[in-house]
Parts: structure tokens; sequence; C-alpha cells
């Protein structure tokens, strides 16, 4: 489970403009922060197929915004890429 003060410096360090929290870069960021933390846990649970399945949802998810983002534009894309360490 993501802290507030975590999700609050993802947020900070991510943010497009002041009071940012909605933007597509904000949005993948705390979805790979929930997901490494769910693979962590993963590794020590992996019988847990009721995390694994929430954690496949949340990487649909971030895969559509990074495809958003990729049309809208690619530049924000490879950044934001590069910053979180995605690969693909």
């Amino acid at each position: 489970m993501i802290t507030k003060e975590v999700k609050t410096q993802v947020i900070a360090e991510n943010a497009v403009h002041e009071g940012d929290t909605g933007s597509p870069e904000v949005q993948i960021a705390i979805l790979t922060q929930r997901i490494r933390e769910l693979t962590a846990h993963l590794k020590n649970h992996p019988n847990d197929d009721h995390s694994r399945l929430g954690m496949y949802k949340m990487v649909g998810k971030r895969r559509r915004l990074l495809d958003y983002l990729a049309k809208k534009d690619i530049e924000r894309y490879r950044a934001i890429i590069a910053k979180l360490s995605i690969r693909k």
C-alpha cells in the first residue's frame, strides 16, 4: 500500500505545473510506484492471486495512459519512460 507521504513525493516529482495531480505523467508515476510495491509483495507471497489480478489491471491502465501520451506528445512520453525506467 502506497503511503500518503510517498504519494505526495511522487506527485511533486512528476507534476507538470503547480497543483498538478491529474496529468498523465503523474498518474503513470503513481501507478508505477504501486506496481513496484505490489511486485515486491508478490515475490514474498507468490500465491496471492487477488493482488496479482489487481496488479495486472494497474499495468493495463498504465499501458493505456502511456499509449495516450505517445499519441498526444511523443516527447513527454519519451521523457516519462526514461525518468521512471519503464521499458517498451
